[in-house]
């Protein structure tokens, strides 16, 4: 399975510009393997075609009011629609984006455990300062700047 951007990178919209360049980033923040179509690409008209027939749109834009032309960027997992752009960045934020693009779990990227030492933390603290262990070794100076 293979997850597709849908994106024109010929689009005079700035937002459309900046939805396509975040859901790049984000995809290779968290090692997201994906394809990007480029539908504004000469001899792309039928990947065109296709996303904007199995594509949702919530409306139009100021530049692009016809609600029944959804803009890129669009996600899909192989043929399988996944969302828009907000419905992307709402699942990012969330955490479920995995879910959202429809990964099998053998492709999903592996997370891994922080190493940051939290026994050291003090949780009454309204800032949660961190203890240390070495107070009495410093000057009230060098406490001060803890």
């Amino acid at each position: 399975m293979t997850v597709k951007i849908f994106i024109s990178l010929t689009s005079g919209l700035k937002e459309v510009k900046k939805r396509q360049q975040k859901i790049l980033m984000i995809l290779d923040s968290k090692n997201i393997k994906y394809e990007i179509l480029d539908i504004s690409e000469p001899g792309k008209e039928s990947d065109k075609d296709f996303m904007q027939a199995n594509s949702t749109s919530k409306g139009g834009t100021a530049s692009d009011p016809d609600p029944r032309h959804p803009l890129p960027p669009q996600v899909f997992n192989d043929q399988e629609y996944c969302g828009d752009f907000e419905q992307f960045e709402l699942a990012n934020e969330i955490d479920t984006l995995e879910d959202f693009l429809k990964l099998p779990p053998e492709e999903r990227p592996q997370v891994h455990k922080s190493t940051l030492d939290t026994s050291k933390i003090d949780e009454n603290h309204p800032n949660g300062k961190v203890i240390d262990d070495n107070k009495e070794n410093k000057t009230d100076e060098e406490q001060n700047q803890v």
